[in-house]
Order: structure tokens, then sequence, then C-alpha cells
């Protein structure tokens, strides 16, 4: 059996368990508030505090680095304690008590910290979430399980710019104000996940003594470095959905409006996540890999080549669908491939390897795009993902997609 094939399935699917739909809802309410600000952070800093397209990407790309480095510990750390639920309570509580910073922040600086002490709790919560959710899921489900969650996170990341938008309408462009109301349904996440999600008991045996040492890491077979190497290539190919809204900015879209172009990308996001999970548990999934790869390129080719606003929306459908096909489904390849007293940690330096990649991707985005233009940033884009296909295919993805083993029904 290759990676990208599943492990056998029992013949009656059971429904997934209550703590997957809670912690997909916690995960909603989260990024309903996070999005309500990240819709129009890019323009805010831009254009209200004289940020340049560059620092954007420095500021994006070093935000959600920051995220996936302090991924590392609280996944090993949960491994450690045996005890996901608290790290992740912690991390969801010190996001939704951060939130009130970004209306506060009057200068580039307050900004950059609320950003980065908002991306630390991602941090914290990040890893040992996605191990419970390994751990909740019945066997052959990994694939609906996390397709579920990244599908309802989705949704509230589609939900977050719908209400901004109204907000931006109601209030007449005062973004401070829509800042404010996202705090609401950031303590919402930090209740819900406090009092409807519990541990999965881990037996004091399993719990390994030092889950970051190198002979804990050993124990990460080969299959799962693959998955590893794979996901930070392809995540060079794809930068901050930052420049998408930028490109919008940049077609004359109008500020109140400039967050539909979030609510488009994660509408499609959403919509596909859930069904490629449930998909991903049946058939072979480096051909599922590929082909949400093959739509970044064509997102990116479009936003760089059609033009106008048709090219603007074709592009960002594509963005959003290549996500809904890649994201949840890498998740399933490290929580398949890892052993279950190291999932913490698993996550964690997958976590860390994108975060590295997309702070590469973003600076490099926004260098192209103040000293070339945005059409020459997508371009790079497009590039970068058919070059990380065909490199892919002469270090034997390929070889391994043509076995495309069937799993079992």
């Amino acid at each position: 059996m290759s990676l990208y094939d599943q492990p056998d399935r029992p013949a009656a699917r059971p429904r997934l368990p209550p703590g997957i739909w809670a912690l997909g809802f916690v995960s909603m309410l989260m990024d309903i508030s996070s999005e309500m600000i990240h819709a129009l952070l890019p323009v805010y800093l831009v254009g209200a505090l004289g940020a340049s397209t560059l620092a954007v990407g420095f500021i994006e790309g070093i935000a959600e680095a920051t995220a996936s480095i302090t991924k590392v510990f609280s996944g090993a750390l949960s491994d450690w304690l045996g005890r996901r639920k608290l790290l992740a309570a912690i991390g969801y509580g010190l996001a939704a008590f951060t939130k009130p910073v970004f209306p506060l922040a009057g200068t580039v600086g307050w900004v950059v910290a609320a950003r980065f002490v908002d991306r630390i709790g991602k941090g914290i919560r990040g890893a040992p979430r996605d191990a419970l959710i390994a751990d909740l899921a019945p066997p052959g489900q990994r694939g609906a399980a996390f397709g579920l969650r990244q599908s309802l996170d989705t949704a509230g990341a589609f939900i977050g710019p719908l209400i901004a938008i109204g907000l931006m309408a109601a209030s007449g462009g005062d973004i401070r104000m829509v800042f404010w109301w996202a705090v609401l349904p950031a303590f919402g996440a930090f209740a819900l996940i406090v009092l409807a999600v519990h541990d999965v008991p881990h037996a004091a045996a399993d719990k390994p003594r030092a889950p970051l040492s190198r002979a804990e890491l050993a124990r990460l077979p080969a299959a799962y470095w693959w998955v590893v190497g794979v996901s930070a290539v392809f995540t060079v190919a794809r930068f901050s959905e930052a420049f998408l809204v930028l490109r919008a900015q940049e077609l004359g879209v109008a500020l109140s409006l400039i967050p539909a172009v979030l609510v488009l990308m994660n509408t499609v996001y959403s919509l596909a996540s859930y069904p490629v999970g449930l998909l991903a548990d049946r058939v072979h999934r480096g051909t599922l890999l590929v082909l949400g790869v093959t739509l970044l390129v064509a997102a990116d080719l479009a936003l760089a080549l059609v033009g106008g606003l048709a090219g603007l929306a074709l592009g960002v459908a594509l963005w959003g669908l290549h996500m809904g096909m890649t994201q949840g489904l890498l998740a399933a390849l490290v929580a398949d491939a890892a052993p279950p007293s190291l999932r913490g940690t698993a996550f964690g330096v997958f976590n860390l390897a994108g975060g590295v990649a997309l702070l590469l991707a973003s600076a490099l985005a926004g260098g192209l795009w103040d000293a070339f233009g945005s059409r020459a940033t997508f371009v790079c884009g497009a590039a970068f993902a058919a070059l990380s296909l065909a490199g892919f295919g002469l270090l034997g993805l390929r070889g391994m997609l043509q076995q495309n083993i069937s799993p079992k029904l």
C-alpha cells in the first residue's frame, strides 16, 4: 500500500462523534471573528496606516510562521501531557482576549503586535486540536473528519467577511467598528470548546518522554516525512490570501465590497472541503492532491492574465477550490502516517514546515508586486506550482500515483 492509499474501513460507517462537530463549530466561530478583521486588514494597513504591499507580505508571512513555530511545541506538549483539549482551549482563549487590540491599534506596530499574539494563540491550539480530531475520528473516516472541520472552519471564513460587508455598509466604512464586533464570536468559540469538547484518554505508557527528541522523531515513518516535504513545496507556490484582497482593490472594487473576495473564495473552499474529505476515504489520495495543485496553477493564471472582474472572480473561485482539494487531505495524510502517541508532535512539525514556506512565499509575492506589479506575482505563483508538480513527478510521485491501489470498500 502506498502513502496515498487509505486504511481499511469498517463495513458500517459510524457517524462522526459529537466532539468533532463541536470542534468544527469552534473553528467556525473563531474564523468568523478572524476574517471580519483579516478581510479589511490589508486595506487598513496600506490605506489608513501607510504600509507597503511588501510590508503586508512580511506581516502576513511572519504572523503565520509564528503560529507554525508555536504549533511544534504545543503539539509536543499535548503528546507529553496526554491532554489535548487543555492546550486547544488556551489557544482559543488567547486569541479571543487579543481581538480587542485590533480596533485599539493606531500604528502599524500595534497591528503587528496584535497579529503576532493572535497567531500565537492559533499556534497553541492548532496541533493539539488536529491531533484530537485524529484521536476522535472512527477508523477509515479521517478524511471525512478533517474535511468536516475544514468545511465548518471555512464557512466561518466567508460568513465573517459577509458580516463585515454589512457592517461597513451600515457604518459608512468604519473599519474600527467592524473590528469591535469581531470580538463577540471569538469569545463564543472559547466558551464552546470549554463546555462541549472532551479529551480522549491516553494510557500513561503511551506518552512519550521527550516528543521532540531525536529518538522520538525517528519513530515518525518515512511516509510522514514525505507528506511534510510535499506540503512545504506546494505551500511555496501559494502565498497569503491578502494578495487576493489587494488585487481586488487594484481593479477598483469598492472598499465596502472588498470582503466579497474572501466570501467567494471561502464559500467555494467550504463547499468543497467536506465532499473531498468523504471522497478521500474512498479513492486514491495522490490523484486528489495533484488535481488540487493543478487548480492553483489555473487560479494564478486567471488572476494574472484574464483581467477585469471576471478574471478576479474566476481566479478567486479556483483558489478556493484548490484549498478545498488540498488542506483537509494533507491533514488526513499526517494523521494516517503518524503514530497515535506522537500525533501532536507530527502536526506541529508539519505546520512548522508549512509556515516557513508560507513566509517565503508571502515575502516573495510582496517583493514582486512592489517591483513588477500584480501580474508578475501571480504568474510567478503559477510557475512555482507547475514546477512543484514537475519536480515531484521526477522524484517519484508519478510512480506512486501510477500504482493507484484501490482501497477496500
